[in-house]
């Protein structure tokens, strides 16, 4: 039998630092904004300023969470201007906005966490010109998925400074909503702990990626300072149909408000999707605060979305469908874990099934930001109810067609090019096929996207063809990119 390695504290020995050494999604320049709602039509309310709300203290005290009872919000607040019932936006991205900084460097920071310090000191000494930058963290998410016609907004900290304000124009030129999660009265303009989080994106003369924050060298998370959700980011979970967290969100808000996110999520009947990413390793052998947090996302999730290595790390288990069951088994809530395999495809394990994917055949110029873009995809089929293959075929393309540009944020895949990479398709389907050959089924109902044009069953398999996939998909796409340019 398996075993997760991050339920309880004591199968877990405390990691003497942070892990360092992935994007973070960190700071630089001075100021803040005042909490701000913006919700671009159709949505109500698009000129909203907010009032900040007081400050208050919360008790972290017992409860079966370990973090308190309830959600951290002060006692009458969230409800606000809400509709009941009304759940008019499609996708919320909860935390980690930043400014990536993307330069081409002769070589990558230093592995020791001293050389990267003053490497990125060096990076900081005056601002970069502003054609390397680039919005970044789950901006990338909720660009992706404004493109595919999903109603989003974006809740999360913004400075006031020029990364800021930059980062607010690209998300409302995308159509993006957004609230900000601080109070005017936390805020001090004069510190640097309430600016825009900074990643400096480094891409060596090998297109090696390396990634350098302040917040990598912070032992509390960058926005320690914020202690409670706000009405207006209550109401925000309160009318969106599916938040999406990631585990960067750990490196700029506390475990507790995290958790008081999810809590809040769940009572107010929001589906949670939750990418751990790299940081799940290092949160499995965090603080005590740290894991229980990361048990509870992985728990009470709607959808868990992980990269095959990323599921080993946590479960043990090399083989990723397996790994997937068993995040299901141990769960109270998952509906659907979500395999990343980069280019050999994805897979979604659910209950009663097993869907797979092989990827499609591109060439790939960048992969930043084809995960985030993925996570789009697949948060549209949720909504949507289509069909588990149809939901992976989409964000196989969504995401290859991302790595057709360079970069993330603003190059994420647009509409057009996904419909265009959809239109003439390939698979690889090396990969996955060989994935169900050495995987011992034990579902009722195993599918696969293949490239045959024919749609079959052999092998308890049912195949599914790409054509007939596609001739699903291709309407929806075609209705989206149609509504789009009429309201632009």
């Amino acid at each position: 039998m398996h075993h997760f390695t991050i339920p309880t504290p004591k199968s877990i020995t405390p990691a003497a630092s942070p892990l360092t050494g992935h994007p973070r999604r960190p700071s630089s320049p001075p100021a803040s904004l005042s909490c701000v709602v913006y919700f671009p039509p159709p949505y109500p309310g698009h000129s909203l300023v907010c009032r900040p709300a007081q400050a208050s203290s919360f008790s972290f005290a017992a409860s079966g969470t370990g973090f308190g009872g309830g959600c951290c919000c002060p006692p009458g607040e969230g409800e606000r201007g809400s509709v009941p019932g009304v759940k008019d936006i499609d996708v919320a991205t909860l935390g980690n906005l930043c400014v990536d900084i993307v330069l081409d460097v002769e070589e990558l920071p230093p592995p020791s966490l001293e050389g990267r310090k003053a490497y990125m000191d060096k990076l900081s000494a005056s601002p970069p010109d502003k054609r390397y930058w680039e919005a970044g963290g789950n901006s990338n998410t909720a660009i992706a998925a404004a493109r595919l016609g999903l109603h989003c907004s974006a809740l999360g900290h913004v400075g006031g400074e020029i990364y800021g304000q930059f980062l607010l124009d690209v998300l409302r030129n995308e159509g993006i909503g957004i609230v900000g999660m601080s109070d005017d009265v936390a805020v001090n303009d004069s510190s640097d702990l309430y600016e825009t989080l900074l990643c400096w994106v480094l891409v060596d003369p090998l297109r090696r990626h390396g990634f350098c924050s302040r917040a990598d060298f912070r032992k509390e998370p960058a926005f320690s300072w914020m202690t409670h959700l706000s009405s207006e980011v209550k109401l925000a979970i309160k009318r969106t149909k599916t938040i999406i967290f990631n585990g960067y969100g750990f490196d700029e808000l506390s475990p507790s408000l995290l958790v008081c996110a999810l809590e809040y999520s769940v009572e107010v009947g929001s589906s949670i999707f939750f990418d751990p990413g790299p940081r799940g390793k290092s949160l499995a052998r965090g603080t005590p605060e740290e894991r229980r947090a990361l048990s509870m996302f992985l728990q009470m999730s709607d959808v868990l979305l992980l990269t095959a290595d990323e599921a080993e790390s946590l479960t043990g288990i090399g083989n990723p469908i397996i790994a997937g069951q068993e995040f299901l088994e141990k769960s109270l809530r998952v509906k659907w874990v979500v395999i990343k395999m980069g280019a050999r495809g994805s897979v979604i394990i659910s209950r009663s099934s097993i869907s797979c994917a092989p990827a499609f055949r591109v060439n790939v110029v960048d992969t930043v930001g084809c995960g985030d873009s993925f996570v789009a995809a697949v948060a549209f089929g949720y909504i949507h109810r289509l069909s588990l293959v149809n939901t992976l075929a989409l964000a196989n393309a969504v995401g290859a067609a991302t790595a057709l540009g360079c970069g993330a944020g603003r190059n994420v895949a647009t509409l057009e090019k996904v419909i265009e990479l959809m239109r003439r398709a390939e698979l690889n389907e090396d990969g996955i096929g060989n994935l169900l050959d050495n995987t011992e089924l034990h579902c009722s109902e195993v599918s696969f996207l293949s490239g045959m044009p024919i749609n079959g069953t052999s092998s308890k398999v049912n195949r599914i063809s790409l054509q007939t996939s596609v001739s699903e998909l291709l309407p929806m796409l075609e209705s989206a990119r149609l509504r789009s340019s009429v309201i632009s």
